[in-house]
């Protein structure tokens, strides 16, 4: 179905034959002899030549990064190389890999459509599926630049795994510690429903000074009392139906729930975007669009509350949970700026080249408002007291000096296995930044960046997504999210202190099983972190190794 949208076509013309160049020598192997040594290990002649320039672990790292797969899609790489942040990538791919006439033009073309459809691959996208796919009888590959390629991967995946190594060994401490004054005998199970019945509804609200249209469903508890209201912001691409799950959860335990469909950035964009009619997942506008939805929909339900709500919600003690760009919206509507200070400097070209974080691509979008009215404007909301943000990305868009300036309770959650917000960069190191004591780092070890994202409404809307993105259990990572986000929302907006000692690293250790594990801690200095590197963490986005050199961004 996506093929023809991109007007890419199977072509006959696959590349038969790689020429790959280390150093002064390039040669030319077969695709067939690829597939062989990929297959069974054998080096024939023609590979022999390149190999006899190799030491045994680069061989056989270079077998790996042939067969070793990406965990994407069609879809996801469909939508994503036709964003500016995938063309991007796609240039510094273009250096490496490049066609017969050497042009950087038919190259670029040329790749795109050989990614999209290596994706396609029921073995999933692999260096080897790519040159299967390539449209062209030859390919031109630096085979010494594709190993540092590979090599950089494999580093920011050691390096997160040494700071998730981190927490787990923290969050035992803590747990250590946490367990004298918890009572996990008569721990109850926050998995479960809860008590009162939920009445839903879905309301239509126009922002006519910003031509906003808001689709917006609301979840009212049957109570007696006023019911305390959290917000949820769902993630680029995704809709209000993917955090039903959620939001029927708090309600049965009395929360009013609130879930928007942000416009610019919802399930209505993808497909725009996969139809062409878009170029962009979510416009720069987005950055400040998202909690001015959040605003304009809390004003609204003040209004409503005096009729047909009469009264039941209480909107001054609102409670936040989003994911990913809702994660950021969060964050930025309980104070954090954005930081063009940082943006700046870490959006340079020369920055940029050598970074795979992909989120920063997306970050360093915000740069396009910093000549409007943004950078005077006051994003945050006093009317949020505490917020959850799950795979959020942070690292430039806020910064150190923008996070350190949120003074309310405030939970990260992050996952091992996120390609698309790393863990390292965006949530666990900036942690360690946020100097506000009421704060709690959540890991979620296996899984990944969608894990948290629930069953959307099935419609042809929605874009599903396979196993290996999603990741270990997403069921149980859903579990999770709903039992965090009960004693964290009824202890720090409802004011029920008796749920307090569930917030620590015994009762996440006490939930945890298999496959997918959770570590939750309250505290991590950068001291702490930089001792799992044996150096100091001298920089705010550089982890100093004495193995290596500076693991950057």
């Amino acid at each position: 179905m996506l093929l023809p949208t991109f007007e890419i076509s199977n072509s006959v013309h696959a590349a038969e034959r790689v020429y790959a160049s280390y150093s002064a020598l390039e040669r030319s192997i077969s695709v067939t002899a690829l597939e062989e040594f990929v297959k069974t290990g054998i080096v024939d002649e023609s590979l022999a030549v390149y190999t006899h320039y190799l030491n045994p672990v680069q061989v056989q790292e270079l077998r790996k990064t042939l067969r070793s797969p990406i965990k994407v899609n069609a879809v996801a790489v469909s939508q994503f190389l036709y964003t500016p942040q995938g063309e991007f990538l796609l240039r510094r791919l273009g250096e490496v890999i490049k066609t017969e006439s050497r042009q950087e033009q038919p190259g670029f073309h040329a790749l795109r459509s050989a990614l999209i459809l290596a994706a396609a691959d029921p073995g999933g996208l692999t260096l080897l599926s790519l040159l299967r796919e390539y449209p062209s009888s030859s390919i031109h590959i630096d085979l010494a630049r594709t190993l540092g390629i590979a090599a950089e991967l494999e580093k920011l995946v050691s390096e997160t795994d040494k700071a998730i190594d981190a927490v787990s060994q923290k969050s035992k401490i803590e747990a250590a510690t946490g367990q004298v004054s918890l009572n996990l005998a008569n721990l109850p199970d926050f998995r479960r429903q809860g008590k009162f019945a939920i009445r839903k509804q879905t309301i239509k609200l126009l922002d006519a000074v910003r031509n906003r249209f808001l689709l917006t469903d609301v979840y009212i508890p049957n109570t007696q009392e006023k019911a305390p209201v959290i917000a949820v912001s769902h993630g680029l691409g995704t809709d209000s139906s993917n955090f039903e799950y959620l939001a029927s959860h708090l309600a049965s335990h009395g929360f009013a729930v609130v879930v928007p469909n942000h416009p610019g950035s919802d399930t209505k964009q993808l497909r725009s975007l996969m139809k062409g009619s878009a170029n962009e997942v979510a416009e720069p506008s987005e950055f400040y669009n998202r909690p001015l939805d959040i605003k304009f929909v809390l004003d609204e339900l003040e209004q409503r509350n005096k009729s047909e709500f009469r009264g039941k919600l209480n909107l001054q003690q609102v409670g936040f949970i989003g994911q990913s760009f809702g994660a950021y919206t969060g964050l930025a509507l309980a104070g954090a700026p954005i930081n063009f200070a940082e943006l700046e400097r870490d959006c340079k070209p020369n920055a940029l080249k050598d970074t795979w974080n992909v989120s920063l691509l997306l970050q360093c979008r915000a740069l396009e408002l910093r000549k409007g009215l943004l950078k005077d404007y006051n994003l945050r909301d006093d009317r949020i007291k505490a917020i959850i943000a799950v795979n959020p990305i942070t690292s430039s868009i806020f910064g150190e000096s923008g996070l350190n300036q949120i003074e309310i309770p405030v939970m990260i959650v992050a996952s091992s296995d996120d390609t698309v917000a790393p863990a390292l960069y965006e949530q666990i190191l900036p942690f360690s930044w946020i100097g506000n004591p009421q704060k709690y780092l959540a890991v979620l070890q296996g899984g990944t960046h969608f894990s948290a994202i629930g069953n959307g409404k099935g419609s042809s809307d929605q874009v599903g997504l396979p196993s290996d993105i999603v990741g270990d259990d997403p069921a149980q990572a859903r579990r999770y999210l709903n039992s965090l986000s009960l004693p964290f929302f009824q202890s720090h907006i409802a004011g029920m202190t008796k749920y307090t000692p569930y917030l620590n690293a015994a009762y996440a250790k006490a939930i945890s099983s298999k496959p997918l594990g959770l570590s939750l801690i309250q505290s991590l200095t950068s001291t702490e972190l930089a001792q799992a590197f044996n150096g100091e963490l001298k920089e705010e986005k550089t982890i100093p190794n004495t193995n290596t050199q500076p693991v950057k961004k």
